[in-house]
């Protein structure tokens, strides 16, 4: 399917180099570029390759990782190992209602809006002012219409929404369970994330006395494999501890 305005893709070079933009059938100025003459993305699709000022560029539709890796940074993201297990042991897909606390820079936010699109609905509950406009920042660069911010203490807050699932990404979520915990509907699922095994601790037995099923909690690490033409090696580097991620279901 050809490209179509208002979509955000990426053009990358040879090297690897990513260069965002946001398609309309004009003349477009991109960043350390130059000025493109739009209209030529009415003919081009997702992996078509175009000629720049000499220089062959292959143009891409984002995959999440992709946007995710893009945002304009402030506070410590979610990174994608954690955000895939996430939106696997919610159930989060098309037409989900998310209940998200903690915007921070929005690296969470957009992989849950681009699983829940384009029936579906995020509400962020954000402390910070400062992190709700970066967030919002990042989902608008990306296109994103079917999300809503609220700066407040989600310890306090009492939003309007029945969700599918509560997601929290705060240091003491147990001191919010009272509040938001009602707001999931039966059988829906709660998922912490936090980086310490004493707020850990404290999290997992709130959420047993609060009467959720199905408690577990784990960490997820990632080690990249080195292949080349003389072998394969796992990589000297490895994408260990994040945080833990803690699961439990509502009932009735």
């Amino acid at each position: 399917m050809p490209f179509e305005e208002n979509e955000s893709v990426f053009m990358e070079d040879s090297y690897g180099k990513k260069h965002w933009l946001k398609v309309a059938y004009k003349m477009l100025k991109i960043h350390s570029l130059g000025t493109v003459d739009g209209e030529r993305f009415r003919e081009l699709d997702d992996g078509s390759r175009m000629m720049v000022a000499g220089k062959e560029f292959t143009v891409f539709r984002p995959t999440t990782a992709d946007m995710m890796a893009s945002l304009e940074r402030g506070a410590q993201i979610i990174t994608p190992k954690d955000a895939e297990v996430i939106l696997f042991r919610c159930d989060i897909r098309a037409g989900s209602t998310v209940l998200e606390v903690g915007a921070g820079s929005g690296a969470l936010t957009i992989a849950l809006l681009r699983a829940v699109s384009p029936n579906g609905r995020v509400l962020t509950l954000e402390l910070r002012e400062d992190n709700a406009q970066l967030a919002g920042r990042n989902v608008r660069r990306m296109g994103f219409d079917n999300w809503e911010c609220m700066v407040c203490d989600a310890r306090e807050a009492d939003p309007d929404i029945t969700a599918d699932a509560l997601v929290m990404d705060m240091p003491d979520p147990e001191n919010a369970f009272g509040n938001l915990l009602p707001k999931v509907r039966p059988g829906g699922m709660v998922c912490v994330y936090i980086p310490n095994a004493n707020q850990l601790q404290n999290a997992v037995n709130a959420m047993r006395d609060a009467g959720l099923r199905d408690v577990f909690a784990y960490e997820t690490m990632q080690r990249e494999m080195v292949v080349h033409p003389g072998g394969v090696r796992p990589s000297f580097d490895m994408l260990g501890h994040t945080g833990y991620l803690a699961f439990g279901r509502r009932t009735a």
